[in-house]
């Protein structure tokens, strides 16, 4: 599907209030036109329509109209430079980016990277920008390792097998009675 019909589809969808589906065609958008600054914009405000502060500063981030406490929310979840980097899904020199503003913010984000790495990194290739547990603690959200709500999925899906094993040996035991 080419990109102005899947924009028309995403304009349709907020017209009709489905927003979640608006928001999974621009992400496959920005995944598929990392360098296109409108679709990024476009992604932002769909953020903002959730309430999704940090989301929304992660895709206006590039933006020289950028709002500060959404910027703020983004750098905070995302709380090392290898993270944004990996947040922003870029793909290719910083001279793609439409605007001077945000090959700046690219390039800044790049060297402050390769300072800490103490190498040069790049765009196209995440394994020289991402963390490698190295970092003082600063890690993706959720990679903190266990969590309440995965120790109860997880006891959850015990749950959810032991009765299924239960009532399936029981099924046999009836079959052969």
């Amino acid at each position: 599907m080419s990109l102005s019909n899947t924009l028309a589809r995403v304009d349709a969808d907020l017209a009709a209030g489905r927003v979640p589906m608006a928001r999974q065609r621009l992400r496959g958008l920005v995944s598929s036109f990392p360098w296109d600054l409108t679709l990024r914009r476009r992604l932002g405000e769909v953020y903002r329509l959730y309430g999704d502060v940090a989301e929304a500063g992660r895709w206006m981030y590039l933006e020289e109209d950028r709002r500060e406490d959404e910027t703020a929310a983004f750098e905070e979840r995302y709380g090392s430079t290898g993270w944004r980097m990996k947040a922003l899904a870029w793909r290719g020199p910083e001279a793609l980016a439409a605007t001077v503003v945000a090959e700046e913010r690219l390039v800044a984000l790049r060297t402050a990277r390769e300072q800490e790495r103490g190498r040069a990194v790049d765009w196209d290739e995440p394994a020289s920008y991402e963390d490698d547990g190295e970092d003082d603690g600063e890690h993706a959200p959720g990679a903190d390792g266990w969590s309440v709500g995965g120790v109860l999925m997880g006891l959850g899906c015990l749950v959810g097998c032991v009765a299924f094993a239960a009532v399936w040996v029981i099924g046999v035991i009836t079959l052969f009675e």
